[in-house]
């Protein structure tokens, strides 16, 4: 299992939201190049990148993102506004590993197949966001009639090489994490399974590493001191 610190970008700055909604800010940080610095100096071996003003449909931050990947050693997964194949490639030739596909994955996954065809499974993600045990989209501002399960199906056919499976509602919100759907989301699929939302504890982590989820991204927990990464990087063993 590995542990994958978030960082979420908007307007420049490294954030933290509550269920993904504009203006619930409760960490803000001036510097994400610096962040993204601390947590590789601090041992992550892997970065959750988000670009928020993408997701919401607001602007982007490729510019911090440039930066980022030119500052740090670690490889970077990265998601957020990525709503057609050329800016996909433009993300995938910069040098990002792995870009995440959330609304175009679940409206065009046609074009997924086309991303997966030419850069290889390992580099596309996609994002489940899951709200009320529907799958929403457009930066978790509209529902889906599909479910987590059926759609991560479809994408295991399609060749996708790892899925993002985000529980909105505890989003944020370091109330902890529910585990009935993650249980059978890995049952249900042979591809990793990475694990975002809720996370607030080590007891959290360890229970996630016994469904056997390929990856946890935490976020809030981390900028808030309830989780000390040097510590939780020894469930990656």
């Amino acid at each position: 299992m590995i542990i994958i610190p978030a960082i979420d970008i908007k307007e420049g700055k490294c954030v933290q939201l509550v269920q993904g909604k504009p203006g619930s800010e409760q960490v803000v940080i001036d510097d994400p190049v610096y962040v993204s610095k601390m947590w590789e100096k601090k041992g992550a071996k892997l970065l959750h990148i988000v670009d928020l003003d993408g997701a919401f449909g607001t602007g982007n931050n490729l510019k911090i993102v440039k930066k980022i990947l030119n500052t740090v050693s670690i490889p970077i997964q990265f998601g957020g506004g990525i709503r057609t194949k050329k800016y996909a490639e433009k993300l995938l030739n910069l040098g990002i590993k792995r870009i995440i596909l959330g609304t175009i994955a679940i409206k065009k996954p046609k074009i997924v197949e086309k991303l997966v065809n030419i850069y290889g499974s390992e580099r596309i993600m996609v994002a489940l966001d899951s709200k009320s045990s529907k799958v929403v989209v457009e930066g978790w501002t509209k529902t889906t009639t599909k479910n987590p399960i059926e759609l991560a199906k479809l994408f295991q056919k399609i060749g996708v090489g790892s899925i993002l499976y985000t529980n909105v509602d505890v989003e944020g919100l370091m109330s902890g994490i529910e585990t009935k759907i993650v249980k059978k989301l890995v049952k249900s699929v042979n591809i990793p399974i990475v694990y975002s939302g809720g996370v607030s504890s080590i007891e959290d982590i360890k229970k996630l590493k016994n469904i056997g989820v390929y990856g946890v991204v935490i976020g809030s927990a981390l900028y808030k001191g309830k989780i000390n990464l040097k510590e939780v990087l020894e469930y990656e063993k």
